[in-house]
């Protein structure tokens, strides 16, 4: 088969694809080669700073991250996808925030897992590709393998990374989950967008913990998001109280930029709000057992940490709450059954009540 002959089916093909790719709920697709050599040159600096923290899977399979033919061999090209997860009907993000008595919780992991949505989805796309084209090397991921997943969206031109390092998007925002297939198809690519955040420095200022070191760049050892979710042990004294009521995720550098004023809500419904999540009560929160934490968040996101860490969070955020009997009692009821990790916390939050006493006192 003649080359032209061969563009014109991977025209044909990608236009396909698109059309499979709305119609199992994807907003946009796109389609990236596999040069990442300045992506690569920009992580291996960024791990070399040592802003990846305890994330050793960061660095552990050396370049299969950012050179795709090296994870699935014959991998020409990337297919990538966005899908929408802001839920429409959930309790106003900054008014959670700004209610210490409420936990805030990030947008994301309010519903059910979306690992296992996505992947199925993918899966698909790529099974009605192989039916039409015959045989086809191919893998999907979404946040599953060592995949530069950010860097793949912006070079296809599903967005432009922010400087906040997370995707934007001029229509959407950046309220969405990516996912990718690996294929050996030489469909063709699209083009890159440029980046739109102009002077805007509001996500470097807004954040809690001043976690985006610089524009583009984020230290992940300050961030609440790797705080309350990757970090699996004590969290550093001088974060606790900048943490607030976050106790899964932080939303802060998304809440505040501007063009997440055009974020579309989700048409999943399995993104939707499960047990009140969206405004939840800390200190309802914190008496759940353990067996209640993995039957309640069954097919959540947030099970991935652990009951320690949930508890870690919230005594946390209760030591930042206002001080209340409420508060005091569920503070000193957990301290009963808590582990040392979690009691060292606890005592953390008590001794916060303790000085607004003291100075309630004077």
């Amino acid at each position: 088969m003649s080359e032209i002959n061969t563009a014109l089916l991977m025209k044909n093909l990608h236009d396909k694809v698109q059309s499979w790719g709305q119609s199992l709920g994807f907003q946009q697709l796109g389609v990236s080669d596999i040069d990442l050599s300045e992506s690569e040159t920009r992580f291996v600096s960024w791990l070399e700073a040592g802003f990846h923290g305890e994330m050793d899977y960061m660095s552990r399979h050396g370049t299969k991250r950012s050179r795709p033919d090296e994870l699935e061999l014959g991998t020409v090209r990337v297919i990538t996808v966005r899908m929408d997860y802001l839920p429409e009907n959930a309790a106003d993000a900054w008014s959670v925030i700004e209610d210490d008595q409420l936990g805030f919780i990030s947008r994301y992991a309010l519903g059910r897992d979306y690992h296992k949505l996505m992947r199925k989805r993918l899966a698909t796309l790529a099974n009605k590709i192989k039916d039409d084209v015959g045989e086809m090397g191919f893998r999907v991921f979404c946040d599953s393998a060592p995949v530069m997943e950010k860097a793949l969206a912006a070079k296809s031109g599903l967005g432009w990374v922010g400087k906040h390092s997370n995707i934007l998007n001029r229509e959407h925002g950046s309220y969405f989950f990516l996912g990718e297939i690996y294929t050996d198809l030489p469909l063709p690519v699209t083009e890159p967008i440029s980046d739109h955040c102009g002077s805007c420095t509001a996500c470097i200022d807004v954040c809690p913990t001043q976690a985006i070191v610089e524009p583009y760049k984020v230290d992940a050892r300050r961030c609440i998001s790797y705080l309350t979710i990757e970090l699996r042990e004590a969290i550093p004294i001088e974060f606790r109280s900048m943490m607030g009521n976050r106790i899964y995720g932080c939303d802060d550098c998304q809440l505040i930029c501007p063009w997440n004023k055009f974020a579309q809500a989700t048409v999943e419904s399995d993104y939707l709000p499960r047990h009140g999540l969206d405004a939840p009560q800390l200190v309802d929160l914190f008496a759940w057992t353990e067996d209640e934490f993995l039957s309640r968040l069954e097919g959540s996101p947030i099970r991935r940490i652990g009951h320690q860490s949930w508890l870690r969070n919230i005594a946390v955020a209760l030591g930042n709450a206002q001080t209340s009997d409420s508060v005091i009692q569920a503070l000193t009821q957990g301290l009963e059954s808590a582990s040392e990790m979690v009691k060292e916390h606890i005592i953390w939050a008590l001794e916060q009540h303790e000085q607004d006493v003291i100075e309630h006192n004077d």
